[in-house]
């Protein structure tokens, strides 16, 4: 069918890392932001919780959305959270609980989980899974946690650090997918397109220096 129609794929996140994930695999996504209350949801598993989290926000822009004969039309939701000492660890709150995290994180290790939920508007047929990958953490010093988060940047983020931007440095290995750090796992992304009889190939795009022209590849 992707042969027919071609495809068209929604992020249904305001994450930059997600989109900029998906643009350096050669996908141009368009980006629609769910506006789903992530607090509403309540889980005693983290990856249960990430999981129902990438559902809701995929299924709330799919209802935003009108089929077109033209395309076929894709709906991405992720959502990622930190297991950490038993835990679960969304976006902190404000500069303090990011402080009071860092100070536990040092040294140790956590598990980050993302959930994805990819969605098929033409037959309403859906794939999902859970990434997750185990990260550890610098033994960093109360002057780095505290310019860090000074930048504003963990509060931000799930787990309040990143491994593509300042809080790089703070992150000695991972042992897992690095994209599933980011939010989205490409690899598992590939495995739920392959779900329903797609190719990620088949969302490939070419563009024109300067970003002028994106036309779609073979």
């Amino acid at each position: 069918m992707s042969d027919v129609l071609p495809l068209r794929l929604v992020l249904a996140s305001a994450s930059p890392a997600r989109r900029k994930s998906l643009q350096a695999a050669g996908i141009e996504p368009e980006v629609l932001v769910s506006g789903v209350d992530e607090s509403l949801v309540v889980s005693e598993r983290a990856e249960d919780l990430c999981l129902e989290l990438a559902r809701l926000k995929a299924q709330a822009v799919l209802s935003r959305l009108r089929p077109t004969d033209e395309q076929r039309t894709l709906v991405l939701g992720c959502d990622s959270v930190l297991a950490f000492d038993g835990e679960i660890l969304g976006k902190p709150e404000d500069a303090a609980e990011a402080t009071r995290r860092w100070e536990r994180m040092r040294g140790r290790s956590g598990v980050l989980h993302s959930g994805h939920c990819l969605i098929d508007m033409v037959d309403g047929r859906r794939a999902e899974a859970v990434a997750s990958t185990v990260v550890h953490f610098a033994d960093i010093t109360d002057h780095e946690i505290a310019t860090y988060v000074g930048t504003g940047e963990p509060l931000a983020v799930a787990g309040a650090f990143t491994i593509d931007g300042l809080g790089g440095p703070f992150v000695e290995r991972i042992e897992g997918d690095p994209g599933t750090v980011v939010g989205l796992s490409l690899p598992l992304l590939r495995r739920l397109l392959a779900d329903l009889d797609l190719r990620i190939t088949d969302l490939w795009t070419k563009v024109a220096p300067g970003n002028q022209l994106v036309e779609p590849l073979g």
